[in-house]
């Protein structure tokens, strides 16, 4: 039986514990204050990025893992005894990871890895991620888990809602102005995944109408099908998490188990704290 190593990136936000369960690696995002820089979610994560922004009133940057990185990655996994690996990665469309894993896979000729871009970001890429380990774990050919991720990509949705531009404003995404007025109205803009790329889809007043036209878009794209899986994620948010999950349980056919985590600062710092989100995979 063939050996296939899964490797993605921490934009994936699968929880630690989660990947190791299933002998994913994941290569970390790097965040940058200045001249420091932390590896996302192993050196760093949303309590201490954010108590620093506040302080120093601007965010860090994000970097995509050098060539050098996966490359590093690849290596580990053939030396643990894989065949073949199978890198997922964050969509090319929000970030160069792509592009450094395919670098990283042209520096090891003759050795069969496959960089996928998943078009996909947060829980919507990790459940791609997960999909493909299991079916590596089944015994499945290195097409087979790509094709398992693609399928589980056409099923899947992301709907979330920002508590704050604030984030946004500071990052050059919208002027301080416009964010000031948006503050003032209460404006709570939903969010979701478009295209490869977390798109705004709506403006709307309020946190609660926020929840409630994300959850509404979530019913119109469930469309009465059974949910298989689904995860609730937050920023710096998790009773406003918890109860954004109630609001669910009470409008859709929610599985038992939902994969409650964070956002990972390599996308947080984009987002805001306070945001909450939904990504769920629809039966066939």
């Amino acid at each position: 039986m063939s050996h296939i190593a899964i490797i993605t990136d921490t934009d994936s936000s699968l929880p630690l514990a989660l990947a190791k369960k299933h002998n994913i690696m994941q290569v970390p995002i790097l965040i940058q204050f200045g001249d420091e820089s932390f590896r996302d979610a192993y050196e760093i994560n949303n309590d201490a990025v954010f108590t620093r922004i506040d302080r120093e009133g601007k965010l860090p940057t994000t970097a995509a893992p050098s060539p050098g990185q996966f490359t590093e990655a690849f290596k580990d996994a053939f030396d643990s005894g894989a065949d073949s690996v199978l890198c997922l990665s964050i969509s090319s469309e929000m970030s160069a990871t792509y592009a450094s894993a395919r670098q990283a896979a042209g520096m090891l000729p003759g050795m069969r890895i496959e960089v996928m871009d998943t078009c996909s970001l947060a829980m919507g890429q990790g459940f791609m991620v997960l999909a493909a380990a299991e079916a590596a774990a089944r015994g499945a050919s290195i097409e087979d888990a790509i094709s398992a991720a693609e399928d589980v990509r056409s099923r899947t949705y992301l709907f979330g809602a920002l508590a704050t531009l604030r984030y946004i404003a500071m990052s050059g995404r919208v002027s301080h102005l416009a964010a000031g007025m948006a503050g003032l109205l209460d404006i709570k803009p939903v969010l979701s995944l478009q295209n490869g790329k977390l798109e705004l889809l709506e403006r709307i007043r309020t946190q609660s109408k926020a929840w409630k036209r994300a959850i509404e878009l979530s019913v119109e794209k469930a469309a009465g099908r059974k949910i298989e899986k689904m995860a609730v994620l937050n920023v710096k948010a998790p009773e406003a998490g918890h109860q954004f999950e109630t609001l669910l349980r009470a409008a859709l056919p929610c599985p038992d188990e939902i994969i409650f985590t964070d956002i990972t600062p390599g996308l947080s710092i984009h987002t805001g704290a306070g945001m909450v989100a939904v990504v769920f995979v629809t039966a066939k």
